[in-house]
């Protein structure tokens, strides 16, 4: 049997499966990590999917549209986030898909997919961090609505071979229920206390405050909320938002963001995202010190 047809091809993982041996020991970690393919083997089953293999942490599936794909992925990330006492441990998973054309083979007993939709899937996937749910643009434009208005754009991107740019978005997933819901965790009694958190940023006579589900763009572009005149700026360099109960400074440039405390430690994010916490100083393509003319001073506040 061969014959080309259009489908949603899949790629989901365990991140930091490596690790996971490491912890766990090899037949620990192999029961937990069976566990778990034999749920995502579930979810997609469930949701008009088919596993076309598994490849150790790795399982690579199917579906007849983008719709059922993105079901399954948001499905997926919830029952891996909150299966710690079913699969034995707490783990992430990665996912990325594409819907395209595709080459089917095989016979009653194996099927297999080939062809350029295949390995865009798998670039998705590669892009994808823990916790992730990654896309095209192409994919996201026949994803109903409702789904669809939960994502993101990541990068826009060439790709060798490839007249046109390729646009990479997350789907994000869960975010009003981590709000209240941390971790898998009960949310709390009624009248119990809950923390605000209060993100302010600073850059020359601008001061911006940021609380739960508000977020800011920054880059030298004008039409960011807090433009930096630095050369080493992207237009549209990153973003500050307010995500699973914390606020995360999410990369889109060309060169890369830093992050830096007080205490000097830097972080380096390209295409990530990384927390913020306590104070320091933000530098869009180059390390800034605090009282830096390019910084971002950043301070959270819990209030």
């Amino acid at each position: 049997m061969r014959e080309q047809v259009r489908l949603a091809i899949m790629f989901a993982d365990i991140a930091g499966s490596t690790r996971l041996y490491e912890l766990l020991g090899d037949t620990k970690a192999r029961e937990v990590t069976s566990r778990c393919i034999a749920l995502l083997t579930n979810i997609t089953q469930a949701n008009e999917g088919h596993v076309v293999k598994t490849i150790g942490d790795e399982v690579m599936c199917t579906f007849p549209s983008a719709d059922t794909a993105a079901e399954a992925a948001v499905q997926m990330q919830e029952e891996v986030s909150s299966g710690a006492d079913t699969l034995g441990t707490a783990l992430q998973i990665r996912v990325g898909f594409h819907f395209g054309d595709v080459i089917l083979e095989g016979d009653e007993t194996k099927v297999d997919v080939f062809g350029d939709a295949v390995n865009t899937a798998a670039r998705m996937a590669g892009q994808a961090k823990a916790d992730q749910i990654m896309t095209t643009g192409e994919t996201l434009s026949q994803i109903d609505e409702e789904l669809a208005e939960n994502a993101r754009l990541v990068i826009t991107t060439t790709v060798k071979g490839k007249a046109q740019p390729l646009e990479i978005y997350e789907l994000t997933w869960g975010e009003e229920d981590d709000l209240t819901v941390m971790g898998g965790m009960p949310a709390p009694a009624a009248g119990a206390a809950q923390k605000k958190l209060q993100l302010t940023m600073r850059h020359g006579d601008k001061e911006l405050k940021l609380g739960p589900n508000m977020g800011i763009t920054l880059g030298r572009g004008k039409k960011t909320d807090m433009m930096v005149p630095d050369g080493m700026a992207s237009r549209l360099h990153c973003k500050v938002e307010f995500r699973r109960d914390r606020f995360v400074v999410i990369d889109q440039s060309t060169n890369g963001t830093y992050v830096t405390s007080l205490t000097g430690e830097s972080h380096y994010v390209h295409m990530d995202e990384h927390q913020i916490t306590g104070k320091g100083v933000i530098g869009l393509g180059q390390k800034q010190e605090l009282g830096s003319e390019l910084g971002v001073v950043f301070e959270l506040e819990e209030i």
